[in-house]
């Protein structure tokens, strides 16, 4: 179902954000984005000159290179087009996260690591997103595991219950799948 019909509008921004998660031959994980920001209209930019409508004004890519318990064993990050001559620089700062586990605290950790000046806010923000993306990706693998360990399963249903509308304590979906939860 589609959004509501909106008002009379004209197009400005445009920020394109993708994602994809891999499997490696060696047993890992690659998680990548993919950050792209473009205008409809020309505007000039002090160390660019010129920016034209769909040329993009931010172009950023993201690896993290992740292992099955979600620890970020390398980051790699570019930036194709940015505002300032300056900002590619800080790419290699994002290799700082790796031994950073993907879970409570990661938000933290990063910001801890590339916040403020020795960090991207797109490259940061897109953290956010890919971590869910990790999650996504290794789902199969850490399914199989919690299928032939029940403590691995016990530890993911006590990780997943509470955290949306979806599997709050007392949802059918949390019923289904694990029975009824124990208030906690």
């Amino acid at each position: 179902m589609p959004l509501s019909p909106p008002a009379d509008r004209e197009p400005l921004h445009r920020r394109a954000i993708t994602m994809h998660g891999f499997r490696r031959a060696d047993g890992l994980f690659d998680i990548e984005g993919h950050l792209e920001d473009t205008k409809t209209y020309p505007f000039a930019n002090l160390d660019r000159g010129t920016i034209q409508p769909g040329e993009a004004l931010h172009g950023m890519w993201i690896r993290l290179t992740v292992d099955e318990d979600l620890v970020i064993m390398a980051c790699e990050a570019v930036t194709d087009s940015s505002p300032y001559a300056i900002c590619p620089q800080v790419a290699p700062n994002f290799a700082a996260l790796e031994g950073v586990r993907i879970g409570p605290g990661f938000t933290r950790a990063v910001k801890e690591r590339v916040g403020g000046v020795h960090g991207c806010t797109h490259l940061r923000e897109m953290l956010a997103q890919m971590a869910t993306v990790a999650f996504q990706t290794i789902y199969p693998v850490r399914r199989k595991r919690e299928m032939d360990d029940p403590k691995a399963a016990e530890a993911a249903r006590n990780r997943m219950i509470g955290t949306c509308f979806a599997y709050a304590p007392d949802s059918p979906v949390v019923t289904e799948r694990w029975g009824k939860a124990e208030p906690g």
